[in-house]
This record gives structure tokens, C-alpha cells and sequence, in this order.
């Protein structure tokens, strides 16, 4: 999107040092790496960069508001609802579209936000491994605290550990070795000392929880969630020593709870020119809009755009028998702003926050972009193309 970088950067492409890119992470993480990478990052002007800032700060306004709570707690099923939910996330992911708007200018438009952590440890990983095999300006920056590559970790360190001995935290996932995101599993092993262990390894007793370390009976005390309810639901007979709703001694990060408070659920309240119109699919009472085609149908807790439908139809829509756990969301136009070889490509960021609990506000931390020529964005969605997948973002500051 910066156009001198990127000519500069095209000119200078090739398959061969993309290839030997895609090598060195592989050979640092072996058979880890299961989606794809993109060929190129994103170079994001200042501009831009500026608008996203301001459109994130808004909504966090919102989620800061003393009201917040008690406007989501309907957004948590009774079912699913955890004990010993902390005041805020320790998180947020916020997707949007790269579009223009009626000036012609690049501009960002909300797709949706997550109270829950991305790939914080490999986004740290994959700009450094850019900035070793390919030339990137040093002028751009990838987070946002100023920090080099160890102080970013510092950083993570700080708010999944805070203090605890990393042996006693863990990785809360199902199956984590099956995970296509799993590659962040590792980095985040290696860079925190953390380990992913999954949801059916855990064994309790009383309310403490344990793992098997090494042979090692261990006591978990920090928990990094990584695990979402609705994965859960395609193992209903699992046998489990622990439910995620028993109360137990166990410190959160990342409280499941925040994934429902903050999700699709709070798009209907957020109010900005950089949020796309959005309504709960039961406010309509029936009455729905003539130009459905204008509209994506949303399930509010789906995840990696499962369950979306582009192609919203009156007769579909009457038939959901949840219809308040659905919105319909105006579409976007994702403006087609990273010049490829062979051709425009589409642009999601996705900028990343952290949150302390001592902090009156979340702390932008970095990003990830998703590059795209389907439909819809996302790796399972352009299995067949080239210059897509995930990349990261380089900022002009």
C-alpha cells in the first residue's frame, strides 16, 4: 500500500528467496507450519495506520465503559459460563477490511473482534524471519511499543506469566497437535517456556488442576486459554477429569468468559464510521431488508468464518430457531490495495492488544494481516491461489 516499497519490493522478489524463506521456518519449526504463508507482508501507510489506531481506541471506549458488563451478560450461554471471571480481557483482536471510502482513500472497516488471544508469539516470529530474507525498509516498524524482538517477548512474558514459574502455566487447547495454528504453539513453547496441553490431559482433584510434565505430576496455576467452547462441542463424549465450568484454583489468561462478552455479540453497540451497520437477526421481528444480498449473515460465536453466509435469503433467516445468537452485517467491499505480479489482492488486518490487569486500558501490541482472492478471507478460503495467506504487517510510523 506504500507504493515506492512496493515496487521496490516486487522488483526484487523471487521464487527462489521465497522459497527459502518458507525453508528456514520450516526447518525451525518442523512440521508445525500448516497454513499458509504469504508471499509478501503488508506495508501500511501512515495514514492508514492512523485510522485503524482511532477506530480501535473507539471501540475500546466502549468496552472500557462502566456498563459494559452488565450490557454482555446475556452474551455468555448459561451452560458456558466459567467461574471466577476477571475485570477485563487480557486480549483483543480486531479485524478489518482494507477498503476506500467516498474520497478514494484507504480506509478500514470492522469485520469483527475477539476478547481472545491470536498468534502473539509467532507474529513476533514472522517479521524478523521477513526482515532476514527479504529487504525491508527500517524505517517500518511491526509493533507498536518500539520494542526489538526481545523486549516484545518481555513483553508477553510479563502479562501470561507475570511472575509464575512457567512449568506451573500452560496452553489450554483440544488436541493441540491437530490445531492449523499450532506453529504458534510452539513458538510461544519455546520463546515462554510454556507448554499446549490439551483439554483431555488435565486431571483434577479437589479444585486443583494438574498435568503430566516429563513424568512429572504438576500443579497447573496460570492458564493462557487458548480453547473455545465450541470445539468441544464436536467431542460431546470425551471422557474429561475436568469440566470448563468447574470452579477451580486456577488463574486465567485470556477468561473464557471474554470470548462471548466480546465478540460479534457488542457489534450492534459500537457506533463509528468504521463500523459497518449491524443488528441481532431477531431485532428484525420478521421484517427483514429487501436487498439481503447487501448483508452477511454471522453467528456470533463461530470462529476462522465458520458458519458465515454470504448470501443471507428472508426464507433462511426465518428459519434459524436462535435467531438472537445471529447478526446480519452490511457487507464490506474489500478494496483489492496489495499489488501483486499478476494482479490486485485483497487485505485483512488485524491489529492485536494486550491487556494487564492493573491497566486502565488494553496496550496496542502488533498485528497480522490475511491476504486474499476468494470470497471470503482466510486460509481455508484460498487453498489454490498465490500471494495469500497470513503475513505481517510492516507500520510507517
Amino acid at each position: 500500500m506504500i507504493s515506492t516499497i512496493r515496487r521496490t519490493y516486487n522488483a526484487a522478489f523471487s521464487e527462489e528467496k521465497y522459497q527459502e524463506f518458507l525453508d528456514s521456518i520450516h526447518q525451525d519449526w518442523p512440521n508445525q507450519l500448516e497454513f499458509r504463508l504469504a508471499e509478501t507482508p503488508v506495508f501500511v501507510p501512515a495514514s492508514l495506520r492512523e485510522k485503524l489506531v482511532t477506530a480501535c481506541e473507539s471501540f475500546i471506549d466502549t468496552i472500557t465503559a462502566p456498563d459494559f458488563k452488565a450490557k454482555t451478560e446475556a452474551s455468555i450461554p448459561s451452560d458456558q459460563r466459567v467461574p471466577n471471571e476477571n475485570e477485563h480481557t487480557h486480549f483483543l483482536a480486531i479485524d478489518f477490511a482494507v477498503c476506500r471510502d467516498q474520497n478514494g482513500e484507504l480506509a478500514p472497516q470492522l469485520i469483527e473482534l475477539q476478547g481472545f488471544p491470536s498468534l502473539f508469539a509467532f507474529q513476533g516470529y514472522l517479521p524478523e524471519k521477513f526482515k532476514e530474507h527479504f529487504s525491508i525498509p527500517d524505517s517500518l516498524i511491526w509493533n507498536f511499543g518500539g520494542y526489538d524482538f526481545e523486549a516484545y517477548i518481555t513483553k508477553l512474558k510479563d502479562l501470561i506469566l507475570d511472575g509464575e514459574d512457567p512449568a506451573h502455566c500452560v496452553l489450554l487447547e483440544i488436541f493441540p497437535e491437530k490445531q492449523k495454528t499450532r506453529v504458534d504453539f510452539a513458538v510461544t513453547e519455546k520463546l515462554l517456556g510454556i507448554r499446549s496441553v490439551c483439554f483431555t490431559k488435565i486431571q483434577k482433584e479437589g479444585r486443583t488442576l494438574y498435568y503430566d510434565r516429563d513424568g512429572v505430576k504438576t500443579p497447573i496455576r496460570r492458564m493462557y486459554n487458548r480453547l473455545i467452547f465450541d470445539d468441544l462441542l464436536h467431542y460431546p463424549d470425551m471422557p474429561v477429569s475436568y469440566q470448563l465450568t468447574d470452579d477451580v484454583d486456577v488463574t486465567w489468561v485470556g477468561h473464557p468468559n471474554w470470548f462471548f462478552r466480546i465478540s460479534k455479540y457488542i457489534l450492534p453497540l459500537l457506533n463509528s464510521p468504521y463500523v459497518p451497520q449491524a443488528r441481532y437477526v431477531s431485532d428484525f421481528q420478521g421484517q427483514f431488508p429487501e436487498n439481503l444480498d447487501d448483508y452477511v449473515l454471522k453467528p456470533l460465536f463461530s470462529f476462522a468464518g465458520m458458519g458465515v453466509n454470504l448470501h443471507p435469503t428472508a426464507e433462511l433467516l426465518t428459519a434459524l430457531h436462535d435467531p438472537e445468537h445471529y447478526i446480519l452485517q452490511k457487507k464490506v467491499k474489500y478494496e483489492p490495495v496489495i499489488e501483486a505480479p499478476d494482479g490486485g489482492v485483497k487485505c485483512e488486518i488485524r491489529m492485536l492488544y494486550v491487556w494487564p490487569d492493573q491497566a486502565k486500558r488494553p496496550e496496542l501490541l502488533t498485528s497480522l494481516s490475511r491476504l486474499s482472492r476468494g470470497e471470503m478471507i482466510g486460509v481455508r478460503f484460498n487453498q489454490n491461489f498465490t500471494w495469500v495467506g497470513g503475513t505481517a504487517c510492516f507500520f510507517e510510523p
